[in-house]
């Protein structure tokens, strides 16, 4: 059987990787090596990846490739065989007795020194989004005095998210570029996103690929905002015991489409036990390696070892395909600083609500999207009855009711999914002879027939998964 051509090169870099790696307490890319098991497809890992769209801990397609844990010093041998992982920092919880005002002026030190740092002298593309991560950069940049090309985008029908960013740029001096992602854009994409993120993600999520080529003239240098908005906020309002830490967690990771065809694939292939059991039975396993007593920093370290690393980090491949990135909020530094903080100076969003009103107020003063139409000056009136017109209204518009157009689009794989044309590509996938081979008819068509006839919002995900499993299987699975 012929070997595929980037599995040789994935072997080659295993094989030829430094006796000893170190990884970053959040790692911006996966760093993979082998281990002394069969070569096989992994199978409980892949109805775990289909059941919450990433692969856990050190999972991947293969029993014989893992990844690399966070902050984790790794010895391979000559043989290029992982033989030791050791920690070299483990999250806390060891809060300082300080007032917020001190909170306050550390988090700015860090941000602000961290952002310098990063971006140095080089021109900063910063995507912009109506939220707060990407706003505190703006403000820090700004102050910092960089010269940044910022952008943002939303869906054709959708919410303007742009016009949001568009005012925080102008209240910058920041140059922009706006766009609207539009119908169909992801099956010219497809088989390169597949390249770049190895499939180690679905492909309805990265809108980002619909601007991929825009990204070449922007500057030199991503800074982007992932993981603040896991930071800087809390995870439960009252303390939880790890029963019910596991049950929040799997709420917030589990699709209810993945788990149902996850059980059925776990059924199909006769594996041990069952499905539901497996995946709860692991994720208190992996939150009870995690030594702290308080619920929200215990629920934002677990989100931090296997949340970022194997899904928001997986699809950061396509910005650094282009240029070198930079993450603020990834920063060792900044990680270690969280495990300092008091808990109620985290809470909703403070600290980078205080930073933004205290360094640009007239950033402040735009549109807070998740409290839209609301600023960080008067959030606090999203109540009801404040925020009835606001919201009928808004309903009216995503409902396409009355003299307000068409539904809203709020997600991407309306664009990719819907209408014949983008159901003759993914058919041409999912139905693909080959394909079959791995994962039966019968189920194929199942989730896909769900999807068409019944609750698209949530069979979705199912579908997706099914097109991300075909393109992997069409690409990768002569590596075995």
């Amino acid at each position: 059987m012929l070997i595929n051509a980037l599995f040789l090169h994935n072997l080659f870099v295993i094989l030829n990787m430094p006796k000893t790696v170190k990884t970053s307490i959040i790692p911006f890319s996966q760093t993979f090596a082998k281990v002394d098991a069969v070569h096989e497809i992994d199978k409980e890992a892949l109805c775990v990846f289909i059941a919450i769209g990433f692969f856990l801990d050190q999972d991947t397609f293969w029993k014989d490739i893992k990844c690399l844990r966070p902050a984790t010093i790794n010895t391979i041998n000559d043989e290029g065989i992982l033989v030791k992982s050791e920690p070299w920092f483990q999250w806390h919880y060891t809060p300082q007795n300080i007032q917020f005002k001190e909170a306050l002026s550390q988090f700015t030190n860090l941000f602000e020194s961290i952002i310098e740092e990063q971006v140095s002298d080089k021109k900063v593309i910063l995507p912009l989004s109506g939220g707060l991560d990407s706003r505190s950069q703006a403000v820090a940049l700004k102050k910092l005095n960089k010269e940044v090309h910022s952008y943002s985008y939303d869906f054709k029908g959708g919410f303007p998210e742009t016009s949001i960013a568009k005012k925080i740029a102008d209240a910058c001096n920041f140059s922009f570029s706006e766009y609207h992602i539009g119908k169909s854009y992801l099956w010219n994409t497809i088989e390169d996103l597949a390249a770049i993120n190895q499939c180690f993600s679905e492909f309805t999520h990265p809108r980002q690929m619909a601007i991929f080529n825009e990204f070449d003239e922007m500057g030199a240098v991503f800074s982007l905002g992932h993981w603040g908005d896991v930071l800087f906020d809390d995870q439960t309002p009252v303390e939880l015991s790890e029963k019910e830490q596991v049950a929040l967690l799997l709420k917030k990771i589990v699709k209810k489409s993945g788990a149902e065809l996850a059980s059925d694939l776990w059924n199909t292939w006769k594996l041990p036990g069952n499905f539901s059991t497996y995946l709860n039975d692991r994720t208190l396993s992996l939150l009870g390696e995690i030594s702290i007593e308080n619920s929200n920093a215990k629920i934002r370290a677990f989100k931090s070892l296997y949340w970022a690393p194997r899904w928001t980090s997986t699809n950061l491949s396509i910005f650094e395909a282009k240029h070198p990135i930079t993450l603020p909020y990834y920063d060792d530094r900044m990680c270690e600083f969280i495990c300092t903080i008091p808990e109620e100076y985290l809470a909703k969003r403070q600290l980078q609500i205080e930073y933004i009103k205290k360094e640009n107020p007239k950033v402040a003063r735009i549109m807070w999207q998740t409290h839209k139409p609301y600023n960080l000056y008067n959030y606090h009136k999203n109540t009801t009855p404040n925020n009835i017109p606001y919201r009928l209204l808004q309903k009216l518009k995503r409902e396409g009711k009355g003299l307000l157009g068409n539904p809203n689009i709020q997600r991407n794989w309306e664009l990719q999914f819907l209408g014949k044309e983008n159901d003759i590509k993914l058919k041409n996938y999912l139905f693909e002879d080959d394909f079959q081979s791995f994962i039966p008819n019968e189920l194929i068509q199942k989730y896909y027939q769900t999807f068409k006839t019944g609750d698209k919002v949530n069979y979705s995900h199912a579908v997706s998964m099914l097109l991300t499993l075909s393109v992997w299987n069409k690409n990768h699975r002569d590596e075995g």
